[in-house]
């Protein structure tokens, strides 16, 4: 049998629940139905407890590093549009972090984003002309930089893929799992969730 693949979803302070909770049952239950990876969220540094934007509380598994060996990396957003002292505004004016996230998709990592973490990857250069979509919300300032904004609630361009606000994480989710897995295992995945998931994809 060969080694699972790893996917890690970044919880930083300020993220948005459903950015990162959408996406981790859905990958979780993946599991259940066949895909071969392991899960974990990743902090942004060493710490028992992140706190979430709605004050959820949750345990990470471990630190997100340059030198992970990780596959896949979600990067979920909040707090963006009002330039919240946590969120995804302060992971975007994080320079270590942002190289920490260049260096891994540099590396192989296949990038996910949902909502305003797409403005994350945008500051990190790696939406420079590329499709890509982020929360309604940030769309002008998603214009303004060097991306392809893409009028679709998923974006794949391969080793990055977008999605729009919030619940669009849920779609993107078992978009990937569906182009890693297959279509059963995604659908057996939308089964269980009792999920009737959006066809609103774009791929480059």
């Amino acid at each position: 049998m060969t080694d699972p693949a790893s996917l890690g979803i970044l919880a930083f302070e300020g993220f948005e629940e459903l950015d990162a909770i959408g996406p981790y049952e859905v990958f979780q239950q993946a599991r259940s139905a066949g895909a071969n990876w392991t899960v974990d969220l990743l902090a942004t540094d060493e710490r028992t407890t992140v706190t979430a934007a709605y004050d959820l509380r949750v345990e990470p598994d471990g630190v997100l590093t340059p030198d992970a060996d990780i596959d896949y990396l979600v990067i979920p957003g909040g707090g963006w549009n009002d330039r919240a002292d946590t969120g995804a505004w302060a992971v975007a004016q994080d320079e270590p972090l942002l190289e920490t996230i260049r260096t891994l998709h540099e590396n192989g990592a296949t990038i996910l984003s949902v909502c305003t973490g797409g403005m994350i990857l945008s500051e990190a250069g790696l939406l420079d002309g590329r499709p890509a979509v982020t929360h309604r919300g940030a769309l002008e300032e998603l214009r303004e930089s060097d991306a392809e904004v893409i009028d679709a609630r998923v974006v794949d361009d391969g080793d990055v893929v977008t999605a729009g606000g919030i619940t669009a994480g849920i779609d993107a989710a078992l978009w990937l799992v569906e182009r890693e897995w297959g279509r059963e295992v995604a659908f057996d995945v939308e089964d269980e969730m009792e999920y009737e998931r959006s066809t609103d994809v774009y791929r480059s």
